[in-house]
Protein backbone atom coordinates (compact mmCIF):
# COMPACT_ATOMS: atom_id res chain seq x y z
CA UNK A 1 0.00 0.00 0.00
CA UNK A 2 1.39 3.60 -1.05
CA UNK A 3 2.52 5.72 2.08
CA UNK A 4 -0.26 8.19 0.83
CA UNK A 5 -2.86 5.89 -1.07
CA UNK A 6 -5.06 7.01 -3.53
CA UNK A 7 -8.63 6.27 -2.17
CA UNK A 8 -11.94 5.77 -3.95
CA UNK A 9 -15.13 5.72 -1.52
CA UNK A 10 -18.34 3.72 -3.02
CA UNK A 11 -19.48 4.42 0.28
CA UNK A 12 -21.53 8.06 1.40
CA UNK A 13 -19.81 7.27 4.71
CA UNK A 14 -16.65 6.18 4.07
CA UNK A 15 -16.36 9.13 2.27
CA UNK A 16 -17.43 11.42 5.15
CA UNK A 17 -14.61 9.37 7.17
CA UNK A 18 -12.12 10.30 4.75
CA UNK A 19 -12.66 14.16 4.91
CA UNK A 20 -13.10 14.18 8.33
CA UNK A 21 -9.24 12.69 8.62
CA UNK A 22 -8.06 15.05 6.57
CA UNK A 23 -7.40 13.04 3.19
CA UNK A 24 -9.57 14.44 0.91
CA UNK A 25 -6.83 15.34 -1.55
CA UNK A 26 -5.94 11.32 -1.63
CA UNK A 27 -9.43 11.09 -2.42
CA UNK A 28 -10.01 10.43 -6.55
CA UNK A 29 -13.24 8.94 -6.45
CA UNK A 30 -17.05 8.67 -5.40
CA UNK A 31 -20.17 7.04 -5.40
CA UNK A 32 -23.78 7.55 -6.89
CA UNK A 33 -25.14 8.46 -3.45
CA UNK A 34 -22.25 10.59 -1.91
CA UNK A 35 -23.48 14.01 -0.77
CA UNK A 36 -21.23 15.14 2.24
CA UNK A 37 -19.58 17.33 2.28
CA UNK A 38 -19.86 19.51 -0.61
CA UNK A 39 -16.09 20.37 -1.42
CA UNK A 40 -15.58 16.87 -2.38
CA UNK A 41 -18.46 16.31 -5.22
CA UNK A 42 -16.81 16.97 -8.03
CA UNK A 43 -15.04 13.95 -7.60
CA UNK A 44 -15.72 11.56 -10.49
CA UNK A 45 -18.60 8.95 -9.85
CA UNK A 46 -17.79 5.30 -9.85
CA UNK A 47 -21.10 3.42 -9.18
CA UNK A 48 -24.75 4.10 -10.27
CA UNK A 49 -28.32 2.44 -9.36
CA UNK A 50 -29.73 -0.09 -11.62
CA UNK A 51 -32.52 2.09 -11.79
CA UNK A 52 -33.59 6.16 -11.03
CA UNK A 53 -35.13 6.51 -8.18
CA UNK A 54 -36.18 10.17 -9.20
CA UNK A 55 -39.86 10.62 -8.66
CA UNK A 56 -40.42 7.51 -7.47
CA UNK A 57 -42.52 6.76 -3.82
CA UNK A 58 -41.05 4.66 -1.11
CA UNK A 59 -43.62 1.59 -2.65
CA UNK A 60 -41.98 1.86 -6.24
CA UNK A 61 -38.20 2.07 -4.54
CA UNK A 62 -38.99 -1.00 -3.12
CA UNK A 63 -40.40 -2.70 -6.10
CA UNK A 64 -37.66 -1.55 -7.94
CA UNK A 65 -35.20 -2.97 -5.80
CA UNK A 66 -37.13 -6.37 -5.64
CA UNK A 67 -36.78 -6.32 -9.16
CA UNK A 68 -33.50 -5.23 -9.34
CA UNK A 69 -31.93 -8.23 -7.03
CA UNK A 70 -34.14 -10.66 -8.91
CA UNK A 71 -33.26 -9.81 -12.08
CA UNK A 72 -29.11 -9.00 -11.74
CA UNK A 73 -28.39 -10.30 -7.97
CA UNK A 74 -27.28 -6.36 -7.28
CA UNK A 75 -28.60 -2.92 -7.35
CA UNK A 76 -25.93 -1.26 -8.29
CA UNK A 77 -23.39 -0.91 -11.60
CA UNK A 78 -19.59 0.02 -10.78
CA UNK A 79 -17.82 2.15 -13.82
CA UNK A 80 -15.06 -0.68 -14.04
CA UNK A 81 -13.10 1.30 -16.51
CA UNK A 82 -13.38 4.50 -14.78
CA UNK A 83 -12.00 2.79 -11.65
CA UNK A 84 -9.19 1.19 -14.00
CA UNK A 85 -8.43 4.61 -15.72
CA UNK A 86 -8.31 6.17 -11.85
CA UNK A 87 -6.13 2.99 -10.77
CA UNK A 88 -6.55 3.35 -6.65
CA UNK A 89 -4.35 1.75 -4.02
CA UNK A 90 -7.63 1.81 -1.62
CA UNK A 91 -11.16 0.95 -2.50
CA UNK A 92 -13.38 1.49 0.71
CA UNK A 93 -17.09 -0.39 0.36
CA UNK A 94 -19.35 -2.43 2.59
CA UNK A 95 -21.03 -5.82 3.25
CA UNK A 96 -23.89 -4.59 5.45
CA UNK A 97 -26.42 -4.11 2.70
CA UNK A 98 -26.44 -4.93 -0.59
CA UNK A 99 -29.47 -2.05 -1.17
CA UNK A 100 -27.84 0.54 0.57
CA UNK A 101 -24.51 0.91 -1.16
CA UNK A 102 -22.96 -0.85 -3.76
CA UNK A 103 -21.68 -4.71 -1.25
CA UNK A 104 -17.81 -5.67 -1.03
CA UNK A 105 -18.11 -9.02 -3.20
CA UNK A 106 -18.75 -7.30 -6.58
CA UNK A 107 -16.26 -4.36 -6.03
CA UNK A 108 -13.79 -7.79 -5.39
CA UNK A 109 -14.93 -9.20 -8.43
CA UNK A 110 -14.46 -5.91 -10.17
CA UNK A 111 -11.26 -5.48 -8.55
CA UNK A 112 -9.91 -8.53 -9.82
CA UNK A 113 -11.48 -8.53 -13.15
CA UNK A 114 -9.70 -5.14 -13.91
CA UNK A 115 -5.99 -6.54 -12.89
CA UNK A 116 -5.69 -3.95 -10.61
CA UNK A 117 -3.43 -3.73 -7.21
CA UNK A 118 -5.73 -1.84 -5.10
CA UNK A 119 -6.65 -2.93 -1.40
CA UNK A 120 -10.09 -3.36 -0.63
CA UNK A 121 -11.77 -2.28 2.37
CA UNK A 122 -14.81 -3.24 4.09
CA UNK A 123 -16.50 -1.28 6.72
CA UNK A 124 -18.97 -3.65 7.71
CA UNK A 125 -20.92 -1.50 10.92
CA UNK A 126 -23.80 -2.98 12.90
CA UNK A 127 -23.09 -1.09 15.82
CA UNK A 128 -22.33 2.54 16.64
CA UNK A 129 -18.92 1.11 18.01
CA UNK A 130 -18.78 -0.59 15.06
CA UNK A 131 -19.22 2.45 13.07
CA UNK A 132 -16.10 4.19 15.39
CA UNK A 133 -14.09 0.68 14.27
CA UNK A 134 -14.59 1.84 11.15
CA UNK A 135 -13.19 5.00 11.51
CA UNK A 136 -9.92 3.28 12.96
CA UNK A 137 -10.15 0.64 10.39
CA UNK A 138 -9.20 3.28 7.63
CA UNK A 139 -7.16 5.05 9.80
CA UNK A 140 -4.82 1.78 9.73
CA UNK A 141 -5.39 1.52 5.92
CA UNK A 142 -4.75 5.35 5.01
CA UNK A 143 -2.08 6.31 6.98
CA UNK A 144 -3.87 8.24 8.99
CA UNK A 145 -3.87 6.33 12.37
CA UNK A 146 -3.47 8.89 14.70
CA UNK A 147 -5.51 11.05 13.26
CA UNK A 148 -8.41 8.35 13.19
CA UNK A 149 -7.53 7.95 17.43
CA UNK A 150 -8.30 11.33 18.04
CA UNK A 151 -11.31 11.47 16.32
CA UNK A 152 -12.56 8.51 17.85
CA UNK A 153 -11.77 10.10 20.94
CA UNK A 154 -13.84 13.11 20.03
CA UNK A 155 -17.15 11.06 18.98
CA UNK A 156 -16.88 9.19 22.48
CA UNK A 157 -16.60 12.41 24.41
CA UNK A 158 -20.05 13.64 22.58
CA UNK A 159 -21.58 10.53 23.21
CA UNK A 160 -20.88 10.41 27.08
CA UNK A 161 -21.90 14.05 27.47
CA UNK A 162 -24.99 13.09 25.94
CA UNK A 163 -25.78 10.42 28.27
CA UNK A 164 -24.68 12.73 31.43
CA UNK A 165 -27.15 15.29 29.94
CA UNK A 166 -30.24 12.96 29.85
CA UNK A 167 -28.83 10.54 32.80
CA UNK A 168 -32.55 10.38 35.14
CA UNK A 169 -35.05 11.84 33.12
CA UNK A 170 -37.80 9.76 32.38
CA UNK A 171 -37.48 7.55 29.08
CA UNK A 172 -40.57 8.44 25.98
CA UNK A 173 -41.12 5.14 24.33
CA UNK A 174 -40.55 5.75 20.72
CA UNK A 175 -41.34 4.29 17.63
CA UNK A 176 -38.80 5.09 14.65
CA UNK A 177 -40.01 3.61 11.17
CA UNK A 178 -36.75 3.21 8.52
CA UNK A 179 -39.29 2.92 5.69
CA UNK A 180 -42.82 3.44 4.63
CA UNK A 181 -44.07 1.41 1.84
CA UNK A 182 -43.66 -1.24 3.12
CA UNK A 183 -43.06 0.20 7.31
CA UNK A 184 -39.22 -0.91 7.94
CA UNK A 185 -38.85 -0.89 12.06
CA UNK A 186 -34.70 0.19 12.68
CA UNK A 187 -31.68 -2.41 13.34
CA UNK A 188 -28.29 -1.97 13.25
CA UNK A 189 -27.00 1.54 15.45
CA UNK A 190 -30.79 3.14 15.25
CA UNK A 191 -32.19 1.35 18.15
CA UNK A 192 -28.59 2.56 20.16
CA UNK A 193 -28.79 5.89 19.08
CA UNK A 194 -33.04 6.05 20.56
CA UNK A 195 -31.56 4.45 23.65
CA UNK A 196 -28.10 6.93 23.93
CA UNK A 197 -30.63 9.62 23.11
CA UNK A 198 -32.60 9.06 26.64
CA UNK A 199 -35.64 6.94 25.07
CA UNK A 200 -37.12 3.31 24.87
CA UNK A 201 -36.94 1.69 21.75
CA UNK A 202 -40.23 0.22 20.92
CA UNK A 203 -39.56 -1.85 17.86
CA UNK A 204 -36.07 -2.72 16.33
CA UNK A 205 -32.92 -4.44 17.68
CA UNK A 206 -29.73 -2.87 17.95
CA UNK A 207 -27.02 -4.80 16.11
CA UNK A 208 -29.68 -7.00 13.75
CA UNK A 209 -30.97 -5.62 10.56
CA UNK A 210 -33.85 -3.19 10.05
CA UNK A 211 -36.90 -5.61 9.79
CA UNK A 212 -40.01 -5.30 7.43
CA UNK A 213 -43.64 -5.13 9.41
CA UNK A 214 -47.21 -4.67 8.72
CA UNK A 215 -48.90 -1.97 9.67
CA UNK A 216 -51.07 -3.90 11.61
CA UNK A 217 -47.87 -5.03 13.73
CA UNK A 218 -47.61 -1.43 14.90
CA UNK A 219 -50.90 -1.10 15.86
CA UNK A 220 -51.67 -0.78 20.17
CA UNK A 221 -48.12 0.60 20.94
CA UNK A 222 -49.34 3.99 21.20
CA UNK A 223 -46.28 5.69 21.61
CA UNK A 224 -44.78 8.76 23.20
CA UNK A 225 -42.69 9.55 20.26
CA UNK A 226 -42.82 8.53 16.95
CA UNK A 227 -39.95 8.95 14.34
CA UNK A 228 -40.12 8.80 10.79
CA UNK A 229 -36.75 8.37 9.19
CA UNK A 230 -36.83 6.93 5.97
CA UNK A 231 -33.70 5.68 4.56
CA UNK A 232 -31.33 7.89 2.58
CA UNK A 233 -33.99 10.20 2.40
CA UNK A 234 -33.72 14.30 3.25
CA UNK A 235 -36.29 16.15 5.14
CA UNK A 236 -38.01 17.10 2.30
CA UNK A 237 -38.43 13.76 1.27
CA UNK A 238 -39.18 12.25 4.40
CA UNK A 239 -42.07 14.65 5.04
CA UNK A 240 -43.68 13.37 1.30
CA UNK A 241 -43.55 10.10 2.53
CA UNK A 242 -45.00 10.48 5.46
CA UNK A 243 -47.83 12.43 4.12
CA UNK A 244 -48.64 9.72 1.84
CA UNK A 245 -48.71 7.56 4.88
CA UNK A 246 -50.25 9.49 6.86
CA UNK A 247 -53.83 7.71 7.69
CA UNK A 248 -51.48 4.48 8.70
CA UNK A 249 -48.92 6.85 11.36
CA UNK A 250 -52.18 8.45 12.47
CA UNK A 251 -53.71 5.08 13.27
CA UNK A 252 -50.55 3.79 14.77
CA UNK A 253 -49.34 6.81 16.90
CA UNK A 254 -52.75 9.22 17.44
CA UNK A 255 -51.42 10.45 20.90
CA UNK A 256 -47.76 11.45 19.54
CA UNK A 257 -48.74 13.48 16.52
CA UNK A 258 -51.50 14.78 19.12
CA UNK A 259 -49.28 15.98 21.35
CA UNK A 260 -46.86 16.98 18.92
CA UNK A 261 -44.40 14.94 18.95
CA UNK A 262 -44.24 13.23 16.21
CA UNK A 263 -41.25 14.53 13.81
CA UNK A 264 -39.85 14.00 10.34
CA UNK A 265 -35.99 13.52 10.24
CA UNK A 266 -33.14 13.86 8.03
CA UNK A 267 -32.50 10.08 7.91
CA UNK A 268 -29.94 9.96 5.64
CA UNK A 269 -27.60 12.24 7.34
CA UNK A 270 -27.59 11.45 10.93
CA UNK A 271 -29.09 7.95 10.87
CA UNK A 272 -29.14 5.70 8.33
CA UNK A 273 -25.43 6.44 7.27
CA UNK A 274 -22.76 4.29 9.31
CA UNK A 275 -20.38 7.42 9.39
CA UNK A 276 -19.40 10.02 12.26
CA UNK A 277 -22.62 12.13 12.04
CA UNK A 278 -24.63 9.25 14.49
CA UNK A 279 -23.25 11.04 17.32
CA UNK A 280 -25.26 14.29 15.59
CA UNK A 281 -28.22 11.79 15.26
CA UNK A 282 -27.99 11.16 18.86
CA UNK A 283 -27.90 14.65 19.71
CA UNK A 284 -30.63 15.38 17.43
CA UNK A 285 -32.58 12.58 19.13
CA UNK A 286 -31.32 13.88 22.75
CA UNK A 287 -32.97 17.40 21.50
CA UNK A 288 -36.44 16.27 20.63
CA UNK A 289 -36.99 13.66 23.54
CA UNK A 290 -35.89 15.86 26.16
CA UNK A 291 -36.09 19.95 25.16
CA UNK A 292 -33.59 22.02 26.77
CA UNK A 293 -31.29 18.73 27.95
CA UNK A 294 -28.76 19.87 25.72
CA UNK A 295 -27.63 23.18 23.76
CA UNK A 296 -28.09 21.30 20.20
CA UNK A 297 -30.39 23.17 17.51
CA UNK A 298 -32.34 20.58 15.27
CA UNK A 299 -33.36 23.17 12.68
CA UNK A 300 -33.00 22.11 9.34
CA UNK A 301 -32.50 17.98 10.54
CA UNK A 302 -35.76 17.10 12.24
CA UNK A 303 -39.21 19.01 12.48
CA UNK A 304 -42.66 18.30 13.86
CA UNK A 305 -44.64 16.40 11.63
CA UNK A 306 -48.47 16.46 11.32
CA UNK A 307 -50.75 14.50 8.91
CA UNK A 308 -52.01 17.39 6.06
CA UNK A 309 -55.40 18.60 6.23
Amino acid sequence: MAASPRIVSLLASATEIVTALGLEEQLIGISHECDYPRHVLNRPRLSRPRFDPDGLSSDEIDAAVRHALAEHGSVYLIDDEKLAELDPDLVLTQAVCEVCAVPTPGVRQTVAAMGLHAGVVSLDAHTIDDILQSVVQVGLASGAEEAAVRMVRRLRERREAIARAVNGRQRPRVLAIEWLGPPFTPGHWVPEQIIAAGGRCLMGSAGERSRQVAWSDLNGLDPDVLIIMPCGYGLEASRAEADRAAEHLTRVASRAINEGRAFIVDGSSYFNRSGPRVIDGIEILAALLHPGAIDTSTAGMAEVWQPPH
